[in-house]
């Protein structure tokens, strides 16, 4: 099979850690670092504010929602990319110490996640502003994507040691990671076709953001215990079997 990810799709493990890591992609949207600052984003990447946010024409909300996405997509991409391979070249016949020091990571995440280890929680940004409007949002979605910030941080660094898992390639890294934008970018076009009824929504969810942060927090430890003790691996394993027997894909 001559396609890299024709052969990431088609294997089997990659479907335990796909709904990981979109959920992953929607706890991030869901936390204290992004979902206050939503409103501004939307504001930014129209070039409208306040009350206009309401009134503004939705086919410019979404190109601008959606240039941002791109924009942040695309770096994480490639960060997944890069860290997929540098897997490769790390993984040998015997690397589960490698799975087990990534569990750890893990581990450690959930705990900044949840607001523990506080030189974690400062954040890191490039101050540079774009141009607000659609000119600057794949600017302004590059730039967040560059930063580092103590709820996306731990949820990507999750995604990006999923991907060291049976068979570590560019391609894997590259498409978890993607699966982990349309958790975390989905909720920013849904809002931006339903502005009234989008920002309803957050306020719901400002409501119980302590909450989602003991939630995210907890998934990503749990998901560390389970690399550490080795029992993701065992699923991973079972999985394979299952669906080399059962399952074809026409890719």
């Amino acid at each position: 099979m001559n396609n890299p990810f024709a052969e990431v799709i088609n294997s089997g493990s990659i479907w335990l850690a796909m709904p990981v890591a979109l959920l992953a992609g929607l706890v991030s949207f869901l936390s204290p670092c992004v979902l206050p600052l939503v409103p501004g984003y939307l504001g930014y990447v129209s070039g409208l504010t306040g009350a206009d946010l309401e009134n503004q024409r939705r086919g410019r909300m979404f190109a601008g929602i959606g240039l941002f996405v791109l924009g942040f997509s695309v770096v994480f991409v490639l960060i997944g990319a890069i860290f997929g391979q540098l897997g490769a070249w790390l993984m040998g016949p015997d690397a589960a110490w490698v799975t087990q020091v990534l569990g750890a990571v893990v581990i450690l995440m959930g705990v900044v996640f949840l607001g523990g280890m506080s030189w974690f929680q400062s954040e890191a940004k490039i101050h540079a502003k774009p141009p607000a409007g659609l000119w600057g949002a794949p600017i302004l979605g590059v730039t967040f994507g560059l930063g580092w910030a103590p709820c996306i941080g731990p949820t990507l660094s999750a995604v990006l040691a999923l991907s060291y898992f049976d068979g570590s390639t560019a391609a894997k890294g590259a498409f978890l990671t993607f699966i982990y934008c349309l958790g975390l970018g989905l909720p920013f076009l849904l809002i931006a076709l339903g502005v009234r009824r989008g920002l309803g929504a957050l306020a719901f969810f400002r409501r119980h953001r302590r909450g989602l942060q003991y939630f995210g927090g907890g998934m990503l430890i749990a998901l560390g215990v389970l690399m550490v003790s080795g029992l993701w691996g065992t699923w991973i394993n079972e999985l394979q079997f299952w669906f080399a027997d059962e399952v074809r894909l026409p890719i």
